[in-house]
């Protein structure tokens, strides 16, 4: 049985093709522009890449006179997310979540153990000094 989003997934397997829909995401477009925009291809190409994205559902076309207009359909991009995207959305933002609460319990455990250290260090500074500059006693005078 045949996937109904596998036209979906190898329209958008072209890097080209992604181009066009990056390209119409900025409003519909006449086929003349897109192939003046994609000067590297030849008219042939820019209609055989944009008939595999109406295959696709991608790109819907109406004719306006002699001008072909074509428009972005983001729907079938829509169908992929709900489908492959969004049911793994909240399991991924509860790891974030906490991997981000270990990140800063352990951020607040090595400050903890680092201040920790600093004072003791320092007491024992202080304790070697004192022992060091201690007063001269009456009786050594």
């Amino acid at each position: 049985m045949r996937d109904d989003l596998d036209l979906v997934w190898k329209a958008l397997a072209d890097e080209t093709r992604r181009s066009i829909l990056d390209f119409l995401r900025q409003g519909p477009r006449t086929t003349t522009e897109i192939v003046e925009r994609f000067s590297e291809l030849t008219r042939f190409g820019v209609m055989k890449h944009l008939d595999v994205l109406r295959q696709a559902a991608l790109v819907l076309t109406h004719e306006d006179g002699r001008r072909r207009i074509n428009a972005l359909n983001a729907a079938p991009i829509r169908m992929i997310y709900e489908r492959w995207v969004s049911r793994y959305a909240d399991y991924w933002a509860q790891t974030l979540v906490r991997i981000k609460e270990d990140a800063e319990k352990a951020a607040r455990t090595t400050r903890a153990h680092s201040s920790n250290t600093h004072r003791r260090r320092k007491r024992k500074r202080r304790s070697v000094l004192s022992r060091a500059v201690a007063p001269v006693s009456s009786a050594n005078k």
